[in-house]
Parts: structure tokens; C-alpha cells; sequence
């Protein structure tokens, strides 16, 4: 399993800082959709430059435009891109074919589709399926219970990514249960007192 920290909502100083601090420490860094919002093409070029060793996801959040915002993404040399999994399935299969032609990896966000349409886009074999809670919402899911029936319903799905509020309990769990490829976490690292100890601490539970 693998850990993906995000980093959101702040400069893109601060980004950048936070990036060449986690680099190498954790195997994917994630450029959060506000910073994409707020510095653009630009800044996945400076995020790019300040990452070395770790891989590099840029949270396009794409719904359309998908082969233009995908050559832009890989462009700026990102390894990971993401796509809603509410685009249409056009969108889906021009984001995919990009993605496989640059040697990159689709992740498809499924937040808020339902069982129909999930099943519908459950055929790119080399795209990450995100369960992805929303920050939005108030109430919280049993997130292992939720990739066990994910993955009982969608065998043929082999990788999977969960995001959404996760601690270090929910992340330890889902490493014990094996059935989660990624685990996305933000500000339980981000926002911690000392963000190297926070990141080292993940990184032992998945081990």
C-alpha cells in the first residue's frame, strides 16, 4: 500500500516548502485541486521542480476538456492525474488513452456516483479507483466495510485508492484488511505539528 499526501489550500511558497520536505519521505505527493485552481499550469511546473524522488499527483479533478487538461497535466511532467468519475464516458476514454500514450496513471474520482455508473466505467485496467468521502459531508462511513463491498461487486478492478478524512487508525486498518493500493491522507499530516514525524508515522502503519 501506498501513501498519498495532499497539499491544499495554501501558497504556493508554502506548497512548494512542503513538497521538497515530503519528497522521498512518502511515495506520492499530491498538488491539491486549489492550488491547480489558483496557480495553474505554472504552478504544476514549480511543484514538478520541487519534487525529485516522490511521484507526483496533480488533482485535475478534470469533468471535460479531458484530453486537453490531461496533455497539460502531463506536460507539466505530473505521474498521476485525476478525472471525475461523473464525466461522461468520451471524457473517461480520451482521459484514459492519454494517460496510457504519456505512460501516466488515471485516477478516477468516484465521489458521489452512484453503483450504475461506477459499474459502467469499471473497465480501464490500468486507472485507480478513488472511494473519496467528501469534506463536505458530516456524517462518516465505515471506510473499510465500504472498499470491501466496493471490490466484492468490482473484481476486475485491481487498483484502488480511498480518501476522505482518514487517521492513522482508519489507514492501519485498511492496510491489515490488503484490498487498498493508495491511502490519501491531507491534513492529519499537513496541518500537524511536525509534518516529517506525522508522514513517518503512516508510513510505518502501511508497512
Amino acid at each position: 500500500m501506498q501513501l498519498q499526501v495532499a497539499i491544499d489550500r495554501v501558497s504556493l511558497e508554502k506548497a512548494v516548502s512542503l513538497a521538497k520536505q515530503l519528497d522521498g519521505v512518502v511515495p506520492i505527493i499530491e498538488m491539491g485541486t486549489s492550488l491547480v485552481k489558483d496557480y495553474g499550469f505554472d504552478g504544476m511546473v514549480a511543484m514538478r521542480k520541487a519534487i525529485n524522488h516522490s511521484k507526483l499527483l496533480i488533482d485535475l479533478k478534470t469533468i471535460d476538456e479531458g484530453q486537453y487538461e490531461f496533455e497539460q497535466g502531463f506536460k507539466a511532467q505530473a505521474d498521476l492525474l485525476t478525472v471525475m468519475g461523473a464525466s461522461s464516458k468520451a471524457t473517461l476514454d480520451t482521459t484514459y488513452e492519454t494517460a496510457e500514450n504519456a505512460s501516466g496513471t488515471m485516477m478516477i474520482d468516484l465521489l458521489e456516483i452512484d453503483d450504475a455508473k461506477i459499474k459502467l466505467i469499471s473497465n480501464y485496467p490500468n486507472a485507480v479507483y478513488l472511494l473519496h468521502h467528501s469534506v463536505d459531508r458530516a456524517d462518516h462511513i465505515d471506510v473499510e466495510q465500504a472498499v470491501t463491498d466496493f471490490t466484492n461487486q468490482l473484481p476486475q478492478v485491481k487498483h484502488v485508492a480511498v480518501a476522505g478524512g482518514l487517521d492513522l487508525q482508519a489507514v492501519k486498518q485498511l492496510a491489515k484488511q490488503g484490498k487498498t493500493e493508495i491511502v490519501i491522507v491531507g491534513s492529519k499530516i499537513i496541518k500537524s505539528p511536525d509534518i516529517i514525524k506525522s508522514a513517518k508515522e503512516f508510513m510505518e502503519a502501511i508497512q
